[in-house]
């Protein structure tokens, strides 16, 4: 009897996992890098691309993404500093608004003929909804070299509503930092 239920909890596990929102697009890192080799960090700059409104949201926001960024760092032993780090952090934030179309097909849209003899049907697009996407590529630097030491890109669908947003940032650094 516990087999059924067993199986039926992890079917839901791996549904529930598969249809994340946030995928790891890219993860580089430098020949002979271990991050053993470093104990603090500090972040640098962030660039912003794209649709995003430089409002007080979108500062609160990039703190967040800081924030969830420094719980991942110390986590696998990192120190957040602000002089001198063995590590800075660039963060580049592209945020720009999509557009969902279809196209319509004589199989599925016929056209309807009305009598007319000059009458001819064309396949176009059809906009059927609007959804931001959003791209986060971080660089981890070695400044006593100047070069770049680690380089992770992830991104998604930016949701409307701050919570979901926060539970977005946090989820996606959790995987790109696992990755590390």
């Amino acid at each position: 009897m516990k087999t059924p239920v067993q199986f039926l909890f992890f079917l839901l596990l791996l549904v529930g996992s598969s249809c994340s929102s946030v995928r790891v697009v890219k993860t580089e890192p430098a020949p002979n890098f271990s991050l053993t080799n470093y104990r603090t960090f500090a972040f640098s700059d962030i660039e912003s691309t794209g649709d995003i409104p430089q409002s007080g949201f979108y500062r609160s926001q990039v703190d967040a993404l800081k924030n969830a960024i420094t719980r991942q760092l110390e986590r696998k032993g990192l120190l957040r500093v602000d002089a001198q780090p063995d590590l800075l952090m660039n963060i580049g934030v592209a945020i720009d608004e999509k557009v969902q179309t279809r196209q319509t097909d004589i199989r599925t849209d016929p056209p309807f003929y009305i009598g007319q003899r000059r009458y001819s049907w064309r396949s176009r697009e059809v906009e059927v909804g609007r959804y931001r996407q959003g791209t986060i590529d971080i660089h981890l630097v070695d400044p006593k070299r100047n070069e770049m030491v680690w380089r992770g890109i992830v991104e998604g669908i930016v949701p409307d509503k701050p919570a979901k947003l926060q539970k977005q940032i946090d989820e996606g650094m959790e995987k790109l930092f696992a990755q590390l």
